[in-house]
């Protein structure tokens, strides 16, 4: 496919995520015209209009888009890997992992960066846990990888169930909004964007060797992929993939397992495509899905991870009614 074509799509996507991050920033609880949103980023604009804007609503909106990047790209990543359209960045007992870690900080009586390191922590614990056991004293096989993170993910569900059992009543409100996914205590978006920036960088120059993998590791290797190499570097992209995300937001469901399909289904499969608009479509669809958790029950808010879900199941069964 020539570069050209693969671009096209690309910049589309990427005019949507901006004009999703605009109607994120100028809608809510208080209700700005895009005039003034678009007045204050440009370094106008009134001190109570400033402060809500860039305090408020554009740090949450570039941590919803990084976290919606990083799940719809380890999602593409991690399908490649396990050849399984059904497997998702959690498949592997990611997210269960991240869980006991900032549960366990939230019984401690931690908060903020302590929650949040602890979480990456336990998502990379889970990395390594399944990684050695899939590995043992031999190689590992997608199969062989995949039931090992649900056997592991189970273990992870089990001990979230215990924790949040002896958990007094006062924090577990705050440990169930993380559960479901929750935008609203995210810290600076910074480090997921970086993350996600450096990821696709990384990721679309090896798009070639992707496509082949994707059609199995003999033809692959026939093909001069080093095969061994290339999956344990996807194995450990996705994973800091997912970690970085669970970290910023909790577990958000759906987006790495449907946004991929959508994707394939309107584009193709070209992974020098996919990949990079994967990390675009996926941050527009959690910027849109954490505005409507702001603005359905305002001032109210619900766990972003509940809109996806909302948005994901339908989707995802239509999906598999079409591809029949």
């Amino acid at each position: 496919m020539p570069v050209s074509d693969i671009f096209r799509p690309l910049v589309v996507l990427a005019l949507a995520a901006l004009a999703a991050m605009l109607v994120s920033v100028s809608v809510g609880s208080a209700d700005l015209g895009v005039a003034d949103t678009l007045s204050v980023l440009v370094g106008g604009g009134s001190e109570l209009h400033r402060t809500l804007i860039l305090d408020l609503r554009l740090p949450r909106t570039l941590s919803a888009f990084a976290t919606g990047g990083l799940l719809a790209l380890a999602g593409a990543l991690m399908q490649v890997l396990l050849r399984n359209p059904l497997a998702d960045p959690y498949v592997l007992g990611l997210s269960g992992g991240a869980a006991v870690g900032a549960l366990l900080a939230m019984l401690a009586g931690a908060a903020g960066f302590l929650i949040s390191g602890s979480a990456f922590a336990g998502a990379m614990l889970a990395t390594l846990l399944v990684f050695g056991l899939a590995h043992g004293s031999g190689s590992w096989t997608p199969s062989r990888l995949l039931l090992t993170g649900v056997v592991v993910a189970a273990g992870w569900g089990a001990m979230i169930t215990l924790i949040l059992a002896m958990s007094p009543a006062s924090r577990l409100p705050g440990m169930l909004y993380w559960l479901m996914g929750d935008l609203s205590h995210a810290g600076q978006p910074w480090p997921g964007l970086a993350v996600l920036v450096l990821v696709c960088l990384l990721v679309f120059p090896l798009g070639r060797s992707l496509n082949v993998l994707a059609r199995g590791s003999l033809q692959a290797a026939a093909l001069g992929v080093s095969v061994r190499s290339l999956e344990w570097l996807i194995y450990l992209v996705a994973s800091l993939l997912t970690a970085t995300a669970v970290t910023m937001a909790g577990a958000v469901g759906f987006v790495g397992l449907v946004v991929p399909h959508m994707l394939r289904l309107a584009l193709g499969n070209d992974q020098r495509m996919i990949l990079p608009a994967c990390a675009l479509a996926g941050g527009t669809l959690l910027v849109l899905a954490d505005t409507l958790a702001r603005v359905v029950i305002a001032p109210e808010q619900l766990p972003v991870g509940v809109i996806t879900a909302l948005i994901g199941v339908p989707t995802f069964l239509y999906l598999l009614y079409r591809s029949r």
